[in-house]
């Protein structure tokens, strides 16, 4: 079977949201990282000129490959991650290897095909 990563980062207040789209959407999971901090395309800066690190949720799902364009349109909207430069990002990485799936693997054979291609 194969895997999609899905990386979100996103507002933690947006966090709960993303999670029940990407669920809706067929995920059966995530693994949420809390507290991370970075900076956009324009570095904010505050009071005495320093740096101002907004902090986000990387929200990490690992996803039938099958099942990877609907829930990345579901966080995408979810997230409001279009609307303006400062709102998150997802990004998708293929997935080479992934262990400790069997049961992960079991349980999604014994679902309903996903998909216009699946039989």
């Amino acid at each position: 079977m194969d895997f999609k990563l899905i990386m979100i980062f996103v507002d933690d207040n947006k966090t709960d949201q993303v999670l029940d789209a990407s669920r809706a959407a067929g995920a059966t999971g995530a693994t949420i990282i809390t507290s991370a901090r970075g900076q956009g395309l324009k570095k904010l800066t505050g009071i005495f000129g320093l740096g101002i690190l907004e902090p986000r949720d990387v929200v990490l799902i690992l996803v039938e490959a099958r099942r990877a364009d609907a829930v990345m349109g579901a966080v995408l909207a979810a997230g409001q991650l279009d609307e303006s430069l400062r709102t998150g990002i997802a990004l998708q990485l293929d997935v080479e290897r992934a262990l400790g799936l069997s049961e992960h693997v079991e349980a999604l054979s014994r679902q309903l095909p996903v998909g216009p291609d699946s039989t």
